[in-house]
């Protein structure tokens, strides 16, 4: 490096900053430029110049050929992880909270579609059969299906789809049974839970009752692996924290289920989801899937 120009009044010309000498202030950078024939580029990391008075100087340096780096250090999060993107042809800095994944994320998602298509179609005949075992006690009148609005991606809501496992007035018992409540944080979960019904109790050892969430994934509205869906009433209560695992697409599995589910406190869940986000990837999604099957199989931490 030839040298630095400076925007910091207390620096002095002719000094040196680790190791390079600093040849004068910021605007004079065109007159260095043209008086030094060694420059094969400027960077510019500006400390205290707004954009706004560094563009006069930018302006010239590009007049005269020379490329230009301009640093985008004016926010560095701890989380965020910034990616230079184009907005209607402006240059933006895109901070994302998950790391720039690419065509592995292009591939997680396509593998979704495929799979779960595939798998409602292998899967149809077991459909029809526990759709049959849920009507049978109340002669075909009750449902076979209960859908729910949970909160997906950002927090959009969407219809997930389960087997239905309770009662079907379950919601409207959930206030008198508030006192019963096993788990912390806004979370709602009893391990005997008294609306659950006799078939319904087998389908949620066996995790049969998820099955239709295949249909969600197919819908683009879930993955295969992604922080459990919650519902907007416990996002409301969430820490500002906490709202960081709805910034990627919620799951059928994850580290939580995947860990002891009920077995764990709220908190502890929230940074399972946190842990996977920051360090997801193609073979991390392959072995959640691989330890979901050995859970589902034990049982290990149903409810």
């Amino acid at each position: 490096m030839l040298g630095i120009l400076t925007d910091d009044p207390a620096v002095e010309t002719g000094s040196e900053i680790r190791g390079n000498r600093v040849l004068g202030r910021l605007e004079d950078t065109p007159d260095v430029v043209k008086a030094q024939a060694l420059i094969d580029e400027v960077i510019f990391i500006p400390s205290r110049t707004p954009l706004s008075q560094l563009k006069p100087v930018l302006d010239k340096v590009e007049l005269m050929g020379v490329p230009a780096h301009l640093s985008l250090n004016f926010f560095m999060g701890t989380i965020y992880h910034p990616v230079l993107e184009s907005f209607e042809d402006v240059p933006v800095v895109t901070y994302s909270p998950v790391a720039e994944a690419g065509i592995a994320l292009f591939i997680k998602y396509t593998f979704d579609r495929i799979a779960a298509a595939i798998a409602l179609l292998l899967l149809s005949p077991l459909f029809i059969a526990i759709t049959i075992a849920i009507k049978l006690p109340s002669l075909g009148r009750e449902p076979a299906f209960y859908g729910q609005i949970r909160s997906g991606l950002h927090g959009r809501p969407f219809r997930l789809w389960k087997f239905r496992t309770m009662r079907v007035d379950a919601d409207k018992m959930r206030e008198e049974l508030e006192a019963l409540n096993e788990m912390d944080g806004p979370v709602f979960k009893i391990k005997r839970d008294p609306r659950v019904t006799r078939i319904g109790r087998i389908l949620r050892r066996t995790s049969l009752d998820e099955l239709p969430q295949f249909w969600n994934v197919l819908m683009g509205q879930m993955s295969f692996v992604g922080p459990r869906p919650p519902i907007p009433a416990e996002v409301e209560k969430y820490d500002d924290w906490q709202r960081r695992r709805l910034s990627m697409k919620p799951g059928m599995t994850c580290l939580w289920q995947v860990s002891g589910r009920n077995l764990i406190d709220f908190d502890t869940w929230m940074k399972l989801d946190l842990q996977y986000i920051d360090n997801w990837s193609l073979t991390l999604d392959l072995k959640i899937l691989l330890r979901t099957v050995l859970v589902v199989l034990t049982g290990y931490g149903s409810s």
